[in-house]
């Protein structure tokens, strides 16, 4: 019946209906789809595919964005390899090249990184909530439900039997454990095609993506089908929302998600579609403002355009949120600690204002295994002390980070979500450096785990996926070969690369994110070398294999030049100053710290996008007759 609706609301027709293979992408029969049922897994290894329409817009699920491979860019999408896997025997983390076990993950981390907090003198904290809000966008991959909710106990006599724990030990002389009697942190295998059932074991392990692999805002208007309807009211083209104390909310669901929540006074749990707004806080927070955003558009939509059909202001105004979310990553935050020049080079980003087209239907829309996880290097730059603020930039008080994972009912008490919202622009991001948080690396998941280090599952999680070494991606990237030490010294400091050979028996035996930790930074740019090689190889991709991206001129309900001249108007202070809690006024810069030419300024200074822009001339012309069929009617 959920599907019957989403056929009616979105003008497709009904036609056939086919279930597919998850990971090959092929069709199945009704006697496998029964087998995949008995075997209870059905939702990982199966989904249902209505007939395509070349002329409809972006699906709710991300199926037939590619009219020949109708699977590929719905949940479930199997991720492609930049390098081949590197395994040793049964698929288990690969040896050094003597035949050794690689130095352990947190004997790693603690050699190569420093702990303390360095405020950075550049960017804010909005930084990294949208860079954590946008990476949950195309991957949700299970690792805080994992050590929470399915397999906390990895550091148990129970884990030492249970296929799926992997934990790091902790060494005897550990700097930070080697008097609280902790030698082991909790961390699982990546859930998998394998461990779910869907192919066989004896297979080199491919890791399952619960989110869409194009950038859609998936983790707000969800990525399957049943919670994508029931975020909808069917009026007005609005989403659900609930209102406390004056303050918009998405809508409530069960208490158990927020199981962190400090009750009684703690009481709201909201989340989008699949919960994905539930586990960390900045994505959160970042989910909260583009829900709100959609409505607010919806709704001046709606007095634009009087004759529109709600499906024609639902999907519209997704388009123009989906639009304006990549117009404020890809043009207003990439280009902060990537470099504007070094984007426009490698065709990341568009160096005027105009429309681009490098859609392939022959590419795949798939996300590289690399990409989410080079993204973890971003852990290096979190601040996880939430600092607080009032609306004239007053201190209030501050709250660990870490202490609100599962835990949405703290923003909606005290004026929580105001402060926090406040200190977004105000508060420093960590410094883009070499020292970590100690929270990232001592408490991790908060009060969930008696103790995680973030960054030693980060580096461990590597030799799960098979990540082939550091050089071989070097090689990749530069067209050189590392073969020794020496080999490095133009890329690696002096003092990181003695510690590297402190670890490291060879200079191929060099870990993905150890290599990355410590590589020097981009000219022009914040970020290391190969991290930037392996996002942009993504970001590229993400246009050439999405049908539906917002600057093709060509696709199914494309914008006309002026609205996209208006997306250009979007940024991360104009959503503020539109959904923003309290926000009456914000640095027109806000992923960058208050500075000379970047001053706070009123709201109104604010550049805003003019949904005039979206006039139908139809409800204005032609009072009281029906709209003019379009795909959204």
């Amino acid at each position: 019946m959920l599907l019957i609706l989403l056929l009616m609301f979105c003008d497709i027709s009904l036609g056939n209906r086919k279930f597919y293979d998850t990971y090959s992408g092929k069709p199945i029969t009704m006697e496998e789809l029964r087998t995949h049922d008995k075997q209870n897994n059905t939702f990982w290894c199966a989904i249902e595919v209505a007939d395509c329409n070349p002329k409809e817009g972006r699906r709710l699920d991300g199926t037939c964005n590619n009219l020949k491979h109708l699977t590929r860019g719905a949940t479930h999408t199997p991720f492609y390899r930049v390098l081949p896997a590197v395994y040793g025997d049964n698929f288990e983390p690969r040896k050094s090249v003597t035949g050794q076990d690689l130095p352990l993950a947190r004997l790693v981390r603690t050699t190569l990184l420093a702990e303390g907090k360095v405020p950075d003198q550049i960017f804010t904290q909005l930084l990294t909530y949208y860079w954590v809000f946008m990476s949950s966008d195309i991957a949700a991959l299970h690792d805080t439900v994992n050590y929470i909710e399915w397999i906390p106990f990895c550091c148990t006599e129970k884990g030492k039997t249970e296929y799926m724990c992997t934990p790091n030990k902790v060494p005897i002389d550990d700097p930070v454990h080697r008097f609280s009697g902790i030698r082991c942190l909790n961390m699982t295998r990546p859930v998998s095609f394998q461990t779910s059932g869907c192919i066989a074991n004896n297979t080199s392990p491919e890791r399952i993506n619960t989110a869409t692999p194009i950038m859609d805002l998936s983790n707000v208007y969800g990525s399957v089908l049943n919670g994508s309807l029931r975020a909808r009211t069917f009026k007005g083209g609005l989403l659900k929302e609930e209102v406390e104390n004056g303050r918009v909310w998405p809508p409530s669901v069960p208490i158990g998600v927020c199981r962190l929540n400090q009750r009684p006074a703690e009481t709201r749990c909201h989340g989008t579609p699949d919960d994905v707004t539930n586990t960390l806080a900045g994505i959160n927070l970042v989910a909260t403002w583009f829900w709100r955003q959609h409505n607010k558009i919806a709704r001046k939509l709606a007095k634009i355009n009087p004759c529109w059909s709600d499906n024609r202001l639902f999907y519209t105004a997704r388009d123009i949120n989906i639009a304006s979310a990549l117009q404020i990553y890809m043009y207003e935050l990439l280009p902060a600690v990537m470099g504007r020049e070094n984007l426009i080079v490698d065709n990341v980003i568009n160096g005027g204002l105009g429309f681009r087209d490098f859609y392939d239907p022959t590419v795949k829309p798939q996300l590289s295994l690399e990409y989410p996880y080079a993204l973890r290097w971003t852990h290096l730059i979190q601040e996880s002390t939430i600092k607080m603020y009032d609306s004239k930039g007053h201190y209030v008080k501050q709250f660990p980070m870490v202490n609100l994972t599962l835990r949405t009912g703290y923003f909606a008490v005290d004026n929580n979500i105001d402060y926090i919202t406040q200190g977004a622009f105000r508060q420093p991001s960590a410094k883009f450096d070499y020292i970590v948080d100690p929270d990232m690396t001592g408490i991790g998941l908060g009060p969930h785990q008696r103790s995680t280090d973030i960054l030693t599952n980060d580096l461990a999680k590597g030799r799960y996926f098979g990540f082939p070494p550091y050089v071989e991606y070097r090689k990749l990237c530069s067209g050189l070969r590392y073969k020794t030490w020496k080999d490095l010294k133009p890329i690696i400091n002096p003092e990181h690369l003695e510690k590297l050979q402190e670890l490291y028996k060879n200079v191929e035996d060099i870990d993905l994110m150890a290599g990355m930790w410590v590589e020097k930074y981009i000219p022009g740019g914040f970020v290391p070398q190969t991290f930037y090689c392996l996002i942009i190889d993504q970001l590229r991709r993400n246009m050439v294999v999405d049908r539906h991206f917002f600057e093709r001129p060509t696709r199914p309900n494309a914008f006309t030049f002026q609205q996209l001249l208006e997306i250009r108007k979007a940024t991360i202070a104009q959503v503020l100053c539109d959904v923003g809690d309290t926000v009456t006024e914000i640095q027109p810069h806000a992923f960058f710290r208050q500075s000379l030419g970047n001053e706070m300024r009123s709201c109104d200074q604010i550049e805003k996008v003019n949904l005039n822009a979206w006039k139908d001339i139809s409800c204005h012309y032609n009072p009281g007759k029906v709209e003019i069929p379009t795909l959204y009617s």
